[in-house]
């Protein structure tokens, strides 16, 4: 995770080879950046706030395959030829989104190598994640999953100070990310208060201690 921060601390840096081609724009909570199927014409960065990616399958089945922040990257399917959107991208809180050309990033990745050298090991680090996160929903419980969400969504496990206040997020969301019931969440979630793990003080605030969930065998 560390990589991760280091990798997000960098982008912002590197935002400054982008003089032209992009655009900024607020985002309001459940709103929809882009949809699957989409026409895929440029890069996204998150300057703040959460957003999560989805896919659906023709059985109307949906599963979430990543949860992003600050820091990072996302639609960059595009700049491998991808002519659609393979996934929904979705704002979990308010957001201030940068969209990027998908020109001008081609033309600055082959402009500036430094960009294109830091942006590759970016996405190499971000794909390590999504990797631990199929772990994740393959091999681990309900219980450790929305764990390891919870952290996430938390900020702990990246450099800097940890936000243990997770936005508001209903237990339908949760546990669509879990892949699980929300009654389940319900029940995860009163076990995890009681045990102190999680408090409920005008928010949900998340504590370092829920960390003994996602690694207790």
């Amino acid at each position: 995770m560390k990589g991760k921060a280091k990798a997000a601390f960098d982008a912002r840096t590197l935002l400054a080879a982008l003089p032209d081609g992009r655009t900024t724009k607020e985002h309001r909570k459940s709103e929809v950046v882009f949809s699957q199927g989409d026409p895929a014409e440029a890069v996204f960065f998150v300057e703040r706030g959460k957003v999560k990616l989805t896919v659906l399958s023709k059985q109307g089945k949906q599963a979430v395959i990543a949860l992003l922040g600050p820091g990072d990257f996302f639609g960059e399917g595009c700049l491998a030829g991808q002519p659609l959107r393979m996934a929904t991208a979705t704002a979990l809180t308010e957001c201030s989104i940068i969209r990027l050309a998908k020109q001008t990033m081609i033309r600055t990745l082959h402009r500036e190598p430094v960009f294109a050298e830091r942006f590759t090991a970016y996405l190499l680090s971000r794909n390590i994640r999504m990797e631990e996160d199929l772990v994740d929903q393959l091999f681990n419980s309900s219980e450790k999953r929305l764990a390891r969400i919870l952290l996430l969504l938390a900020n702990f496990g990246k450099e800097g100070r940890p936000e243990p206040v997770v936005p508001k997020i209903s237990q339908e969301t949760l546990a669509a990310m879990v892949g699980t019931t929300r009654s389940r969440i319900s029940f995860f979630m009163n076990k995890f208060r009681k045990l102190g793990f999680v408090d409920y003080n005008g928010g949900l605030e998340v504590h370092s201690s829920l960390l003994h969930v996602v690694l207790h065998d």
